[in-house]
C-alpha cells in the first residue's frame, strides 16, 4: 500500500470515528433535552393529580375533587369497574370517555391515556374503600395533554431537523477535524521519508569512496604507501566525514526524540566565545582571513556551555569555509531587553533570499556540490537552530551589507 492510500485510510478511519462520536454526543444531547420539556410540561399536571388523591384522602366528597381544577375530570367506577356516574359527566362520557381503558394495576399511579386516537389524557386511579377496609369503587381522574403533546411533538420535530442538520455539519465537521488531526503526522511522515532518504544518500556517497579506494588498494598489494598516499589520504578524509555525519545524526535523533538534556550552568557568554575562538583565529589566519571579536555583553547565562559552543563553531566554520581570502569574519555580542545577542557576520559570498528560507533546513545547501567539497553535510544548521531553540532562544540570518551573511542569535 502507497503513501497516499495509506493516508486516505487513516483519513477516512479518523473521520468516521470522529462522526459517530459526534452524532452519538448530539444524539444524547437531543435525549435529555427532551425528557427535560416532557418532564417541565407534565410536572403541574401531574401535581394536580396527586393533589386530588391528597383531598380525596381528606374528604370523600366527590364534589370536593372536582372542584381542584377545571382541567381535572373524573370518572367514578364500581369495584367491577363499571362507571356509574355518568350523567353528571353528561355528553363528554357519551363522546369519547366511554372508550377509556380501565386497569385496577394501575391504582396509585400516573399513566397516559390514548382515546380513539384523537385525545390525550394523563391520569391517576384512587381506590375507593369501605368502613371495613373492602374495595367499594375506584375514581379514575383525567387531565387532558393535547396542548403539551403538541408542545411535545413540535419539539421533537425541532430536535429531529436539528439534528439531521447536525449529522451533515458533523460529516464537514469530523473531515476538517481528521484532516487537522492528521495534518502534523503527515508532515512528520514525511520528514522522516525525506530525513532517511537524505541520510541514507549521504552515508552512501563517502562509503562508496571508501570502498572504491580500498578495492584499488587491495588490486595492487605490494605497493608503497607513499605511491597510493592519495588514496589512503581520501579514505582518512571520507571517514572523518562520515564520522562526523553520524554524529550530527545522533544529535538530530535525540533532539527529535525529545531526549537531548541540557546541562545548564552560569556561564559568561564573552569569555566562553574568547575560549572557542582562539584556534580558529589562527587558523583563518593560516588561511589569509581574519576574525575580529567585539564582546560586549559581559553577562553569565544559564546555558549548556557544551551545546552553545557547538553553535558558535559550527557558525564560524561556516564562515571561514565560505570567506575569500583577506576578508573579514565579525563576531558581536552585547545585551538587549533582558537579552544577549550574538552576531557571526562575514564579508564571504552570502546566501540568497531563496537560501535564507531553507537555511536550516536539514540537509539543504545552496551549492551542493562546493559543499560537498568542502565536507559539508547540510546538518550543522539545523543543529545549531535546534539547540538555541533548546535554550528558548532564537537564531536568524540575513544578509551582511554590503555583502556576505550575518547570523544573530538571541538568547
Amino acid at each position: 500500500m502507497n503513501e497516499q492510500k495509506l493516508i486516505k485510510k487513516e483519513l477516512f478511519k479518523n473521520m468516521a470515528y470522529t462522526f459517530i462520536v459526534i452524532t452519538v454526543l448530539f444524539l444524547i444531547l437531543d435525549l435529555i433535552v427532551f425528557n427535560q420539556v416532557k418532564g417541565m410540561l407534565f410536572e403541574t399536571i401531574d401535581e394536580e393529580l396527586k393533589s386530588s388523591i391528597k383531598t380525596y384522602s381528606q374528604d370523600s366528597q366527590f364534589g370536593q375533587l372536582f372542584k381542584l381544577s377545571p382541567r381535572v375530570i373524573y370518572i367514578v367506577r364500581d369495584a367491577k369497574g363499571n362507571v356509574t356516574n355518568q350523567n353528571s359527566i353528561g355528553r363528554i362520557y357519551e363522546e369519547y370517555l366511554l372508550s377509556v381503558n380501565f386497569d385496577k394495576n394501575t391504582v396509585g399511579k400516573i399513566y397516559t391515556l390514548n382515546v380513539k386516537n384523537q385525545y390525550m389524557y394523563r391520569g391517576i386511579t384512587v381506590k375507593i374503600v369501605n368502613q371495613y377496609g373492602g374495595t367499594e369503587g375506584y375514581i379514575q381522574l383525567l387531565a387532558n395533554i393535547d396542548g403539551e403533546m403538541q408542545t411535545l411533538k413540535n419539539v421533537s420535530n425541532m430536535l429531529f431537523f436539528g439534528t439531521a442538520i447536525t449529522i451533515l455539519v458533523s460529516v464537514l465537521a469530523s473531515f476538517i477535524l481528521s484532516r487537522g488531526t492528521l495534518r502534523p503526522i503527515i508532515t512528520a511522515w514525511k520528514r522522516q521519508t525525506e530525513f532517511v532518504q537524505n541520510a541514507s544518500h549521504e552515508l552512501r556517497t563517502p562509503l562508496a569512496i571508501i570502498q572504491a579506494k580500498q578495492q584499488l588498494l587491495l588490486k595492487e598489494p605490494e605497493s608503497r604507501i607513499i605511491d597510493k598516499s592519495e588514496d589512503i589520504n581520501l579514505i582518512i578524509k571520507e571517514s572523518r566525514r562520515l564520522s562526523k555525519l553520524v554524529k550530527e545524526l545522533m544529535v538530530l535523533a535525540t533532539a527529535d526524540s525529545n531526549d537531548l538534556v541540557l546541562k545548564k550552568e552560569k556561564v559568561n557568554i564573552d569569555s566562553l566565545i574568547k575560549e572557542i575562538t582562539a584556534p580558529y583565529i589562527d587558523y583563518a589566519e593560516l588561511e589569509e582571513k581574519k576574525v575580529t571579536l567585539d564582546l560586549n555583553c559581559e553577562k553569565e547565562l544559564n546555558i549548556d556551555k557544551d551545546r552553545i559552543s557547538q553553535v558558535i563553531i559550527i557558525l564560524l566554520d561556516n564562515a571561514i569555509k565560505y570567506t575569500g581570502k583577506n576578508e573579514t569574519i565579525e563576531i558581536l555580542t552585547h545585551s538587549k531587553d533582558d537579552k544577549c545577542i550574538i552576531e557571526v557576520k562575514d564579508t564571504g559570498i552570502g546566501i540568497s533570499k531563496e537560501g535564507q528560507k531553507h537555511i536550516f533546513e536539514r540537509f539543504y545547501r545552496e551549492d551542493k556540490a562546493r559543499s560537498r567539497e568542502s565536507g559539508g553535510t547540510g546538518l550543522g544548521l539545523s543543529i545549531a537552530y535546534i539547540l538555541i531553540k533548546l535554550h528558548g532562544g532564537s537564531i536568524k540570518v540575513s544578509n551582511n551589507e554590503p555583502k556576505g551573511t550575518k547570523f544573530v542569535i538571541k538568547i
